[in-house]
Parts: structure tokens; sequence; C-alpha cells
């Protein structure tokens, strides 16, 4: 949709500056989850799902927003077919990937519904490589059970081939963009499909389960002497999962919302909706900055983690300022005793 100059220029300045903000602000706060994580020594289950989801949060960022970026602010496509492609296709994988892992993070603590644990387990595994708690505790050999399941791609292919071929890039009216390419009616089933799929469906599990998983971190019997401890410690866990989990669902909603009204006929395209449409983007995309400053307020374990990442850095810089310094100390050191000795 074309505007005037003067106003198609701020429109392009305000979109650069809000997709930068998102760049920045997303690759620095989960590559700090990452390397918390990391540097942790420990994995257990939770910690595991929260770095795969960081992945796909910084895997996003990266590979998705600074393309996206240029749909808005360039007068059309310059990066060739095989990115329109891939590009679409990797927004789709990470959706995905990041609402299967809140579910699977929801249904592994609650490891008393196996039927639920079972299901998305096999979904999982077959589709993105992760395994739950009750698949791990059921395997006979501990040497094989991997820490960090990446995506198998052949299994994500066959389950999110029909991106690739979503979008193409195309040539309309001497301009090259990059836009769905598939006929209206698969493209409604498509958009339909990702819909309940990657949104409507896992929604409903995470609400199953978030009560169950409620009952179950507050209901469950302890020892007397270590009630106190446990209960502050399942407080903070339910609560970080429940914003996590309520963030992306609040994100992504107006993006699903606004593709479902425009098949509905109720989305006319006009500037205000093209701004609506941006908006919503800027907000889904925002989702994948947002879970490290959960983290950071609400768990006192990444807190003491993002910090001594920053004390490690101080410490690194100063022994190298000090290296440094007895450098040159030596060297002066050097010269003078050649200088004497001449």
């Amino acid at each position: 949709m074309k505007m005037n100059s003067s106003s198609w220029r701020t429109e392009s300045l305000l979109v650069s500056s809000g997709f930068s903000l998102l760049f920045v602000l997303g690759t620095a706060g989960n590559s700090l989850v990452l390397a918390v994580l990391c540097g942790s020594g420990t994995m257990n289950t939770t910690n595991l799902f929260i770095l795969n989801l960081g992945l796909a949060d910084l895997g996003f960022i990266v590979l998705c927003v600074p393309f996206q970026a240029t749909v808005y602010t360039l007068d059309q496509w310059l990066f060739g077919p095989v990115l329109c492609r891939l590009v679409h296709f990797f927004i789709f994988l990470t959706m995905h990937a990041s609402i299967f892992t809140l579910a699977a993070l929801h249904v592994s603590t609650s490891s008393h519904d196996s039927f639920l644990s079972d299901l998305l387990h096999l979904l999982l595994l077959q589709v993105f490589g992760h395994l739950l708690p009750s698949q791990l505790q059921r395997d006979e050999n501990p040497q094989e059970r991997p820490g960090l399941h990446l995506p198998d791609l052949g299994r994500v292919t066959g389950f999110l081939g029909p991106y690739l071929s979503y979008y193409s890039q195309l040539e309309l009216g001497g301009t090259v963009v990059c836009i769905p390419a598939w006929e209206a009616t698969p493209r409604l089933v498509m958009d339909v499909c990702t819909f309940l799929f990657g949104y409507l469906v896992p929604v409903l599990v995470l609400s199953l389960t978030y009560a169950r998983t409620v009952r179950h971190l507050w209901t469950s019997v302890e020892p007397v002497k270590d009630v106190s401890e446990s209960r502050r410690s399942k407080r903070k866990v339910t609560k970080m999962i429940l914003i996590v989990t309520a963030l992306f669902c609040l994100c992504w909603l107006p993006h699903h919302l606004i593709i479902l009204c425009m098949w509905s006929g109720r989305f006319p395209l006009n500037q205000t909706t093209y701004v609506l449409r941006i908006l919503s983007h800027l907000v889904s995309y925002t989702n994948s900055c947002l879970n490290p400053i959960v983290y950071a307020l609400v768990s006192k374990h990444f807190r003491k983690g993002f910090r001594k990442v920053f004390i490690c850095r101080k410490q690194r810089r100063s022994r190298r300022r000090e290296s440094n310094k007895v450098h040159v100390v030596q060297v002066v050191d050097t010269v003078c005793r050649v200088e004497t000795s001449n």
C-alpha cells in the first residue's frame, strides 16, 4: 500500500526503529539466557525446555526480523526466491516450536497426566525432537539420554514442508514481492490449519494442563521442614511458566485474528488496517524479546546467572588490562636495560 513520500519516510523510520530495537533486545536477551543455561553445569527438565525456547526465539530474531523489516520499509523484495521461502518457513517453524515447547513444559510438569504426556511427547519427538521427563524416566539406558534435542530436519520438513512453498517471489506491476502464492482455497485451508495447530489447540492444552499443574504443585505433600522453601519455589516456577505462556498467547493473538478477519472480508485494505497489520507483526515479534525479562524478574537463579555473566566479563577485561600493563612494563624495562648497556 503506497502513501505520499513524506508519510512513507516517516513510517519507514518508525518501523525500522521498532524492528531494530526488537533485534537488539532479542539478540542480547536470549544470548544471555543461553549463556546462563549453558554455563550452569546442570540441566534439569525446566531449564532444558527454556533452552530450546531461547534457541527458537534467538533464531527467529536473527533470521527473520531483519528480513521482515524490509517488507515494510523497502519498495520491493531484494533477497531472491530462496530466502523468500526460507525466511517465512522459519517464521512458522519457530512459532510452532515455541508453542509446542511451552505445551511440553506444562505437560511435563503435570507428570500424572500420562495420556497428554505420551501424546505430546510423540508429537514433539517426531517433529521437533524434544523429550518429556516421563519418557526420559522410561529410557533403559541413561547413557543415551541426550541433554539437548535439536530439530530433525527431515521430520520438521515433513511436518511443516508445505510452508516452504507457501510464499514465493513474484513480480507484480514491475515490482518484485514476496507474498503467499497459493490459490485462495488452499491458502484459506493453510491459514486455518496454522491457527488451529499453531495456536488454538496448543493454547487449549496449556489451559487444561495449567490448572492441573497448579493443583499438583500446591497440593503435593512434602516433609514439614521443607514446606516453606518448597512452596516458595513452586510459586516462582508456576508464576514464570504462566507469565511466559500468557505473553505468547497475547502477543500472537492479534496476528492470527487479523488473518482470520481478512478471510472473513472484515479487514479492508486501507491506511488504518495497514498500520494495524504492522503493529500485529511488531507485537508478535516482541514475544521473542520478553522471555529473558520475565526470567530476570521472576527467577532468582537467572538473576544470579545474569550477574555472573557480567561479572565474568568484567573480570576478563580486568585481567586483560592487567596483562597489557605487565607487558608494557616488561617492554619499558627491556628498553631501559638496552639503553643502559649502550
